[in-house]
């Protein structure tokens, strides 16, 4: 495994670009940090990335095992692609065959005393051997089990940590949390603490995040971050802060290419704001955002579409026949278009994935249809609206323009939305059904706009296989949002049907 990123030499890599973001760095060299976490969090694929790190850039590994044995390790090392290297070394650390031998026991002496000094000298003996710069210890339960009080136990882990000081190594010592989890003696010891936890939802699959507990004299970023683990380690998501970035740009008007629909935007929507388009299923409200998407394409921008409630396919053939060849524009290399799957998928890693898109390929224009796939990657309703603030205002501060959908419940009449993130967006566009002359028929609205002035008319649409065509204000009707508009006027205002 190759570590590209280059590190102060006070400061030594983790082996995870998302852990050592959120490190500020990496982990003081020479010190010793505490990770835990129940079984299955990741904590041995974790501890092989520290030490393969260490390899890469010259420093010797010891790998100090009490719970698995050496082939467990390899073999967990070869289920990520991973071939060890010669600088890191596994040491399996079992009891001696006196202590396992019933006959040889001694009578007068507890078992635990002989087995946990026994142990502590193996340590040391590997330590002198190898002389690593790098050291892992897997796991603190059995030394924790052998020392069989809290105050034997902290006593042994100042003695290693005192020893580990002297020989100038930096050293990750993990914790299954499987004998006390109360029990924080390692805590106040460590230098920094690192918690990985796993989340089993209702349905889907499993969350893992992690969090740093504490760390000694240097600043990280605090607060629960979404990691994965996949083939080739873990992969961490570091929670986005939009206050720590912005760039400077240029705020134009964007118009979409449909003049009526300019119009009753003003103009169209400003770079680097985010545009919410509100409506009842089949609305139209996808085809809205594409002719935005076609628009920034045509003037020379890229584009991302992540698409949470509709198969791909479907919607290749579904926008080909509005006239829209979304299949030719991701072959062209212009639009990222990416179906998401909300229960494999956390908040987190979305998250960064919108980041990557603007800050590694410099995509200017971003959709998320919908906000109610997004909200089923969430665990609560409160979080979504954490995530959507945080996520639109980075990607306000880096130019990028930005439209979500949001279906909501009804057809007509009284509308209702599964989560409201009107006051997060800048430009709302509200769509409706109403009835007219016997037949169902669509109108739009911009009900704000904080960019610039808008028009305060509703507007008829139509939706064929030429896109969608907006016509002029329906000034004649009243009651067009509830449903069941009246015929006020004078003159006929709806829009013919297109042949």
């Amino acid at each position: 495994m190759t570590v590209q990123t280059k590190f102060p030499a006070e400061l030594a890599s983790t082996g995870i670009k998302g852990l050592d973001d959120i490190l500020r760095g990496g982990l003081a060299r020479n010190r010793v940090y505490l990770m835990e976490g129940a079984p299955g969090t990741g904590k041995t694929t974790a501890a092989m990335q520290f030490l393969m790190a260490g390899a890469a850039e010259g420093e010797p590994g010891l790998y100090i095992t009490l719970s698995e044995t050496g082939d467990e390790l390899l073999a967990t090392a070869a289920s990520h692609g991973w071939t060890l290297p010669d600088l890191v070394t596994i040491f399996e650390l079992i009891p001696p065959e006196n202590l396992l031998d019933e006959q040889q026991q001694q009578s007068l002496l507890y078992s635990s005393d002989l087995e946990l000094g026994e142990t502590t000298r193996l340590i040391f003996e590997s330590i002198e051997k190898v002389r690593p710069t790098r050291v892992v210890i897997d796991s603190l339960s059995e030394i924790r089990l052998l020392a069989g009080g809290s105050l034997r136990y902290r006593r042994q882990i100042l003695a290693l940590k005192h020893y580990f000081a002297k020989h100038g190594a930096t050293v990750l010592m993990l914790d299954d949390m499987t004998t006390d989890a109360n029990d924080k003696t390692v805590h106040s010891v460590a230098h920094a603490v690192i918690r990985l936890e796993e989340l089993a939802p209702v349905y889907g699959a499993e969350r893992r995040r992690l969090r740093v507990v504490k760390y000694r004299g240097q600043q990280f970023r605090g607060g629960f971050h979404d990691f994965m683990i996949r083939h080739g380690g873990l992969d961490v998501f570091p929670r986005l802060v939009a206050s720590e970035h912005r760039v400077d740009f240029k705020r134009e008007a964007l118009a979409s290419g449909v003049t009526q629909l300019d119009a009753l935007l003003g103009g169209g929507v400003a770079r680097g704001s985010s545009t919410l388009v509100l409506g009842p299923a089949g609305a139209g409200k996808s085809l809205v955002v594409m002719e935005f998407v076609v628009a920034a394409i045509k003037r020379g921008e890229k584009a991302a579409m992540f698409i949470f409630d509709e198969e791909l396919g479907l919607l290749f053939a579904r926008a080909k026949g509005l006239g829209i060849d979304l299949e030719a524009l991701r072959a062209s290399g212009a639009l990222l278009i990416e179906q998401v799957d909300a229960a494999e998928l956390a908040p987190g890693e979305f998250t960064h994935k919108v980041r990557e898109c603007v800050e590694t390929q410099n995509l200017q224009t971003i959709v998320i249809d919908s906000l109610n796939g997004y909200q089923a990657a969430m665990p609560e309703e409160q979080f979504l609206v954490l995530h959507m603030h945080e996520l639109l205002t980075f990607l306000n501060r880096r130019g990028a323009t930005t439209f979500l959908t949001v279906a909501q419940h009804g057809l007509v009449g009284d509308m209702k939305a599964p989560v409201d993130v009107t006051y997060l967006a800048d430009t709302v566009i509200l769509m409706r059904y109403f009835e007219a002359s016997g037949r169902v028929r669509r109108a739009l609205s911009v009900i704000k706009k904080r960019t610039g002035a808008h028009e305060d008319t509703i507007r008829e649409y139509q939706i064929d296989h030429r896109g969608l065509t907006v016509g002029g204000p329906l000034e004649g009707f009243q009651g067009v949002l509830r449903g069941v508009p009246v015929y006020v006027g004078h003159s006929e205002s709806l829009l013919e049907e297109r042949v």
